[in-house]
């Protein structure tokens, strides 16, 4: 599975998580249930985290993408090889593209 396709189903996944985590604590304070107020809260936190570390995972891979593609472009360019030079292009927009996912 491509990066982007993971990251999307992983977003998919830990925002379902978070939204029923947060029912669940909801349900539990309104019903005065805090055995499930505290788990609701653990699995929304658990979700949250989960998210932010798979945004910088995905972060750090688009910005490596971009650098790897930028030395490629150029050392292409300095060569005079056009199929290094775009690959160099491909990769720096698969960076862009990462990193607006």
């Amino acid at each position: 599975m491509s990066n982007i396709a993971e990251n999307v189903s992983t977003k998919v996944s830990n925002t379902a998580n978070s939204y029923i985590g947060g029912a669940k604590q909801t349900i539990g304070e309104t019903i005065n249930n805090p055995n499930l107020a505290a788990r609701g809260a653990a699995q929304k936190v658990h979700a949250d985290t989960a998210q932010k570390v798979a945004d910088a995972k995905m972060q750090a891979e688009a910005a490596a993408h971009k650098g790897e593609g930028q030395t490629q472009n150029t050392t292409g360019k300095v060569l005079g090889d056009y199929s290094l030079e775009a690959s160099g292009e491909g990769n720096i927009t698969k960076g862009e593209i990462e990193r607006r996912a």
